[in-house]
């Protein structure tokens, strides 16, 4: 059976048995970025679209610049091999590295990347959501281009969904109506057309979201606090695409595939 695999810099083990040092601004300060791909096959999906979203997010926060396209595919080369995955969940993560205490960067930070490679195979369940009540996506936040190692307001969020026997939690914009999942871009279709809040409600902007737009699949518009039954709804990612009621059962995997399968 295929068992889940991790590193840290040029050390490999289970990612129960790693461990990055206790000075590394990311475990203490969240000073860093991550992205979460898809392996189908053997092959990671979007790569290039989530190493620039990877190194816009560093560049944005003044990170040293992440390893390149080159390392990173030796990696997974390597976490394929040792892991016997070729169907999973690949997580990149790049911080500052360790800078001793205090919010202050060190002069030269050499940044400090470690991953992990789950076995994953894209799920189409259907959901039951709730709008969070605690949890807010604020359009002016400064981060909201980047994927950091922040997310306690979304665990806090799906944590909500839960206690209220739902599986997520949908968050509103501060600009009003909704902006997104707590891991996942929120669609909705009107008259056949696939429907998302702008980037400007404060939604992370998705990789497979910004596909879906660059296609013409996918159209920026405002969503209302509430869904209609009858109008599908779906919450997107690059491992998933979880329809939110009956009308978008039979519509979830079909444009998931179509976003990849448009490669």
């Amino acid at each position: 059976m295929s068992s889940a695999i991790a590193w840290v810099e040029q050390q490999w083990g289970h990612p129960d048995s790693l461990g990055v040092p206790v000075s590394d601004r990311g475990l203490g300060l969240a000073d860093g970025v991550f992205e979460t791909l898809l392996i189908r096959a053997g092959k990671p999906q979007l790569l290039l679209e989530h190493l620039q979203r990877w190194r816009d997010g560093a560049a944005w926060l003044q990170l040293p610049d992440p390893p390149d396209q080159q390392q990173v595919e030796q990696w997974i080369v390597e976490a394929i091999r040792r892991s016997g995955i070729n169907d999973g969940a690949l997580r990149i993560n790049w911080s500052r590295g360790s800078g001793g205490r205090g919010l202050q960067p060190p002069a030269q930070a050499m940044g400090r990347c470690w991953g992990s490679l789950y076995p994953h195979q894209p799920s189409f369940q259907r959901q039951k959501v709730v709008v969070s009540e605690r949890v807010k996506r604020w359009a002016e936040d400064p981060l909201n281009g980047c994927k950091t190692l922040g997310y306690g307001a979304m665990v806090l969020a799906r944590l909500e969904a839960i206690q209220a026997g739902a599986d997520d939690a949908l968050l509103r914009s501060s600009q009003g109506g909704l902006c997104c999942g707590s891991s996942a871009n929120l669609l909705i279709q009107s008259n056949g057309q696939w429907l998302t809040p702008p980037l400007s409600s404060g939604a992370l902007p998705g990789v497979m979201r910004a596909r879906g737009v660059n296609l013409g699949v996918i159209q920026e518009a405002p969503i209302g606090e509430v869904l209609c039954a009858d109008q599908p709804a779906v919450l997107l990612n690059s491992l998933d695409c979880r329809p939110l009621n009956a009308a978008a059962e039979a519509l979830a995997k079909p444009l998931f595939e179509q976003l990849l399968c448009s490669l």
